[in-house]
């Protein structure tokens, strides 16, 4: 049994989810275990500008929630996964739509995850969860720092079981209060947030 007691009792209106090498593992065991109904999740995974992603082809058959690639003043939709283009920044207006933005690489990435999440925590507040997985960067802990100073909840996939556990260490060290999980405790807990949203 997987507590939630350190992450909150507010309704999930909406999750963020950041990683770069080694992520891609790591959604496919998230992605395909949660419910069709299940809030909003919007997700940066640094990938090569000049390659066409196939974020959507590979998770879309997998998954019960649609997937899609995020278009700019689309409406942020429940039951719904959203990546960022590549070489897209994607941001949450606060009318709760996505937004791309070719704006300068942050941490030497486009899309960033610091942008998704700082954006989305200022949308969201303390309706939102941030999760920071593998990755070989800091990108993401200045972006879980924000969604944990609006309320929200904060979490970090354990840097021991990480392919690259630079980035959840270095959003650790950013949020040190974070719930620190497993893929498998991570799944759980999600599915047990959105159950109460």
């Amino acid at each position: 049994m997987v507590s939630t007691t350190l992450i909150g009792h507010l309704p999930v209106e909406a999750a963020v989810i950041g990683g770069s090498a080694g992520s891609l593992a790591a959604l496919g065991e998230i992605l395909p275990g949660l419910p069709s109904g299940f809030p909003p999740v919007l997700i940066v995974v640094h990938i090569p500008a000049s390659s066409p992603s196939a974020l959507v082809d590979v998770f879309a058959p997998r998954c019960s929630m649609r997937v899609r690639e995020a278009g700019t003043s689309e409406p942020i939709e429940r039951g719904t996964v959203y990546f960022a283009p590549p070489d897209y920044h994607l941001l949450v207006e606060v009318d709760r739509r996505c937004s791309l933005s070719i704006g300068s690489p942050v941490n030497f990435s486009r899309p960033s995850i610091d942008v998704l999440f700082e954006s989305a925590a200022r949308a969201y507040g303390a309706g939102l969860v941030g999760v920071v997985l593998t990755g070989a960067s800091s990108d993401g802990a200045a972006g879980l720092h924000a969604v944990h100073a609006a309320g929200g909840r904060a979490i970090v996939s354990e840097p021991s079981e990480a392919e690259n556990p630079e980035m959840p260490l270095a959003a650790l060290a950013r949020v040190s209060t974070a719930q620190v999980l497993s893929l498998a405790g991570l799944l759980a807990v999600l599915r047990s947030l959105g159950q109460s949203s």
